[in-house]
């Protein structure tokens, strides 16, 4: 069970501070030890919204005066912050003391999940072994604690993100982040959006069970929603360090950021904001969360003026203009054909993941892609500026907005913080 946790329509910025005091006062206890050396495990600027960065930067305060305290933005294989990106998010917290997750040549080999129990979690849709390699910094130093703090919100490949995601892909290295993210790709992005337990997450539970039980870690998890007004606040906060305090978390945060309707939707508006999202590869999340709320034949506009490029790094930007976004089937037929998605096999997860399998319009208003580059990968291409004058988002309010043209269009804001499906798709899921 978690250590503790706290429900409510609202949950203030103090009190929080004051529930991170809380978790220190709480860690002492139970590890009954002085902390020398504490690691804080924050999410990367994708998550900024969810206050993880002045999160940290309260525990960062209440312990550099006595501990020597060090910060990982688990970022996997986004590409790493900037300074001025760090002191953006985590505020005070020295530039020195904030590391950059190198998943290609900063981890370690600590085991490997068996093709046999990969396949046995997966029902035999993925029947290969995913090796668990995880960030040396953390792996091999001494600590006296480890934080993890996070946003638990439906995720496309774990049901809902953080819990052990901080690790397995955060923290993860290029062969772990591949193979498992093709192992959910196989599964249906589908099954796994808003599932408690999805194929994969039994797996990286497994491993956490064989691999991590001599980490000092605990969990600080926040749920958010909007309030009356339309903003998004905190109503939820769990600490602890055992699998129900995540299952909590995302009990909760299933019950306020899944959005059920009753019939599907012929237009939606989604924005991606500006400073937390430069490409497609995570402003994708706003085709990942609204596709099962789409009706066939009807157009998702993503407004994206912060979006530049395609891929988080430069080979996967060349993947994904070299191949597009054309749906399962071919992706997995270019998958078996060509070494360079096998080699960039999480770059594959992506294309599946990022199609809307001929079903319903992606067009894209990008703030740094042109018309050429965006009907290159297969999506439509609309005008930001002409986009903007019509969808403002200052003029428009979540869920249906109808023009004074007469056209009718559903809006929503902040598509990262949730999951919209109609209540026929949602039923399909099941509890698991």
């Amino acid at each position: 069970m978690p250590w503790f946790h706290c429900e409510a329509e609202l949950i203030s910025r103090k009190e929080i501070e004051s529930l991170c005091a809380r978790l220190l006062e709480e860690a002492r206890a139970r590890l009954g030890r002085t902390f020398r050396r504490v690691l804080l495990l924050p999410p990367d600027l994708t998550r900024a919204h969810s206050g993880s960065g002045w999160i940290t930067e309260t525990l960062y305060r209440l312990l550099a005066g006595t501990c020597d305290v060090h910060v990982i933005p688990t970022l996997g294989q986004h590409a790493p912050h900037t300074e001025a990106e760090n002191r953006w998010m985590f505020g005070s917290i020295p530039e020195e003391r904030i590391h950059a997750h190198d998943w290609r040549h900063g981890v370690t080999r600590v085991g490997m999940i068996p093709a046999d129990k990969v396949a046995e979690l997966t029902s035999g849709k993925a029947d290969w072994a995913i090796p668990i390699d995880l960030n040396t910094f953390l792996m091999d130093e001494q600590w006296d604690l480890i934080i993890n703090v996070g946003h638990v919100v439906p995720h496309e490949v774990l049901g809902f993100a953080n819990h052990n995601k901080n690790y397995f892909i955060g923290l993860g290295g290029k062969e772990t982040i591949c193979s498992s993210h093709m192992a959910a790709a196989v599964c249906g992005i589908e099954n796994n959006l808003g599932k408690l337990l999805t194929p994969l997450r039994a797996c990286f539970n497994w491993a956490e069970e064989q691999f991590l039980d001599r980490l000092p870690d605990v969990f600080m998890q926040v749920v958010m929603h909007r309030d009356e007004e339309g903003r998004l606040v905190h109503s939820g906060v769990y600490v602890g360090d055992d699998l129900e305090t995540y299952l909590m978390a995302a009990r909760r945060s299933r019950l306020q950021n899944v959005a059920a309707l009753e019939a599907p939707v012929r237009k939606v508006v989604a924005v991606m904001q500006k400073d937390e999202f430069r490409t497609t590869w995570v402003a994708n999340k706003a085709i990942y969360r609204t596709r099962m709320a789409m009706a066939d034949g009807g157009e998702l506009l993503v407004i994206a003026p912060g979006v530049e490029r395609f891929g988080e790094q430069t080979e996967v930007d060349a993947l994904i203009r070299k191949y597009g976004y054309c749906g399962t089937e071919r992706v997995l037929q270019l998958y078996r054909q060509n070494l360079d998605l096998q080699d960039l096999a999480h770059g594959a997860a992506h294309l599946i993941h990022g199609s809307s399998e001929g079903r319903f319009m992606i067009t894209y208003a990008p703030g740094g892609l042109t018309r050429s580059e965006i009907e290159g990968v297969h999506y439509q291409f609309a005008d930001l500026d002409e986009v903007l004058n019509r969808y403002s988002p200052a003029r428009m309010h979540e869920g249906v907005n109808t023009l004074p043209d007469g056209e009718e269009i559903f809006f929503i804001g902040t598509p990262s913080a949730g999951l919209w499906a109609t209540r026929e798709r949602l039923f399909a899921l099941g509890d698991a």
